[in-house]
């Protein structure tokens, strides 16, 4: 049934967005590594970028030449772009701390707003961004790569359907070798090291994304408890901020041990779901691995990628802001979970900081 109601989706949708005036979007920010994702997607009209609000000279230098710019498309002021470019959805790739000012400025012009993982740095900025949103009726979206993953989203079906059973243990391994290592823009590292900026370094880079799909496997439970260990293993090149992180969550009935870390030997995002009836274990976006019975031996899966618009966020925010898509509860891009997530790691930096459990409940 679900596969039928799926199939009927994907041909609506087809439909629905066949000579659909595409989205008016505006970007916010050019120094997150990610933002190059709106200027490679040629194949696709779904979206139109009007407008980009950048303030580094450098940046936009290199951004307008290197996709061969209008000079007209950059501002360096976010409300002037707001106003003269009337974006029906902004998507911001500057800093994490910079998102509730974007969420500020496009809120009571009633702007949609994707952001990059995670939502905030600060429960205070999460709650800030999810009053507004609620206030002046508009959507807030969070992009997190494992979102587009076909893997995570046949394990959550596997919960669903009850072949897991209850959850017990959830392992989320999430990082590369570093961001130095793998080559990020100056602009990018800067962020990325700046804790002020980021939050922290590999505990809110690589963290967040077992934050977010715990809290999403588990329908927006809180956990009852935080514990961190962070380290800076190399701290010649990170200095400021941590480089390794390891995050114990703890539920009524389950655990999940996140780690994120810019010491991996390759880059990796794997989550291992372990329930009282079977696991399964996402390897990669299309490979999954399970075993759902004592007596039979584990299989491996090999799966198509996501189907669209589940497989692009900008395709996801057209789809989103056009009505074409309505988003479930506690959705992975939506703010139920995503504040909680936000939540998560204010507490598991709290308790690296303290050297002590932090305690939510």
């Amino acid at each position: 049934m679900r596969s039928l109601l799926l199939s009927l989706f994907i041909v609506v949708f087809a439909m629905e967005t066949f000579g659909q005036t595409p989205l008016k979007l505006a970007i916010a920010g050019l120094s997150h590594g990610h933002v190059d994702w709106i200027f490679n997607r040629k194949d696709k009209n779904d979206v139109e970028l009007v407008g980009i609000y950048e303030t580094n000279p450098e940046l936009i230098e290199r951004y307008s030449k290197r996709y061969n710019l209008d000079r007209s498309m950059f501002f360096t002021d976010l409300d002037q772009m707001l106003e003269q470019k009337r974006p029906a959805a902004v998507s911001a790739f500057g800093a994490i701390s910079e998102h509730v000012d974007v969420v500020r400025a496009c809120a009571p012009r009633k702007i949609h707003v994707m952001v990059e993982k995670p939502l905030a740095t600060s429960l205070a900025d999460a709650i800030e961004i999810e009053d507004l949103a609620n206030k002046y009726n508009i959507h807030v979206l969070t992009n997190y790569e494992t979102s587009w993953y076909q893997s995570n989203q046949e394990i959550k079906k596997l919960l669903e359907t009850g072949q897991l059973g209850e959850i017990r243990k959830v392992m989320v391994n999430d990082g590369h070798q570093g961001p130095k290592e793998i080559g990020v823009s100056n602009e990018f590292l800067e962020i990325l090291t700046d804790p002020k900026k980021n939050g922290a370094g590999a505990l809110v880079d690589f963290g967040c994304y077992g934050a977010n799909l715990m809290t999403w496997l588990l329908n927006g439970e809180r956990p009852n408890s935080v514990t961190a260990v962070i380290q800076q293993n190399k701290p010649e090149i990170y200095k400021d901020v941590d480089d390794e992180a390891t995050i114990v969550l703890q539920y009524p009935k389950a655990q999940c041990i996140i780690q994120g870390s810019w010491n991996w030997t390759f880059s990796r995002k794997d989550m291992e779901v372990y329930g009282n009836k079977g696991y399964a274990i996402a390897v990669d976006p299309t490979t999954l691995r399970s075993r759902l019975q004592e007596n039979k031996p584990e299989e491996i899966h090999k799966l198509q990628t996501r189907p669209a618009p589940f497989n692009d966020p900008f395709s996801f925010l057209a789809a989103v802001v056009n009505g074409t898509f309505k988003m479930q509860e506690f959705d992975q891009y939506g703010l139920k979970v995503n504040v909680i997530a936000v939540e998560i790691l204010e507490a598991a930096m709290k308790s690296a900081k303290e050297k002590k459990t932090v305690y939510l409940n």
